[in-house]
């Protein structure tokens, strides 16, 4: 008797982790993860371009506050969830934790190897803009598939939500929010780059993210074109 409603528990559980994923959808986090994740690591990171967002307010927390970003990183996404659980539901958190997860993962992996990409350094504005496709791509793809790459995706979402704003709005509005906080201890030359850089990924995601293939139709017009040809 313990042992079938053991089975039953676990059934049970393993059919709410389920529900609502298919591996198309698991393989396209993954895809959008490992995405964002390069243009991260191999052009944020290696030319310091700062970020919007939770990552932004750490930084601007850690300088002005002493707090150390291992602690208020944590902080900071868990409110931003909490909030994106109280209007965006458990889905949405589940799939979150997935990409979240699946972001850490080919982070700690692209760590592992030298940079894929030369030095951008000299080049600040190609590196903002490189880097602001590969967020805003992989990002969007994640997005897409119903979660976010972390708590600033997830607070951007609920903006959203609730305003009735596009995404792209809700993103540059929280960036430059922090971004304008910045310009307390970075450099007005740097915060411009990250100002593109931010601009850029808020748009693609908002279009990634809304992006619709109509093969029907395509399909219909070239059948059409082909009978008009035949005529």
């Amino acid at each position: 008797m313990i042992d079938q409603k053991g089975k039953r528990l676990t059934s049970k559980v393993k059919q709410l982790i389920l529900e609502g994923l298919s591996l198309k959808k698991i393989l396209m986090i993954l895809l959008g993860a490992a995405v964002a994740s390069f243009g991260l690591y191999n052009i944020h990171q290696q030319t310091n371009i700062t970020e919007g967002g939770v990552l932004g307010m750490m930084l601007l927390a850690s300088h002005w506050l002493g707090f150390a970003p291992s602690m208020i990183t944590p902080v900071l996404d868990i409110a931003c969830y909490a909030l994106a659980f109280r209007y965006l539901g458990g889905q949405f958190i589940k799939i979150s934790v997935i990409s979240t997860m699946s972001m850490s993962a080919f982070f700690s992996l692209w760590e592992r190897r030298p940079p894929v990409l030369p030095d951008l350094s000299g080049a600040p504005l190609l590196a903002a803009v490189l880097g602001g496709c590969f967020v805003g791509i992989g990002v969007g793809i994640i997005v897409r598939q119903g979660g976010s790459s972390g708590g600033d995706d997830a607070l951007a979402l609920v903006i959203s939500k609730v305003s009735g704003w596009r995404l792209s709005r809700s993103y540059l509005i929280t960036d430059l929010t922090v971004l304008i906080l910045s310009l307390s201890y970075i450099p007005v030359r740097q915060i411009g780059f990250s100002l593109i850089t931010v601009t850029i990924s808020s748009f693609l995601i908002d279009f990634v993210q809304n992006w619709e293939f109509n093969l029907s139709v395509r399909k219909t017009s070239a059948c059409e074109g082909s009978v008009d040809g035949e005529g």
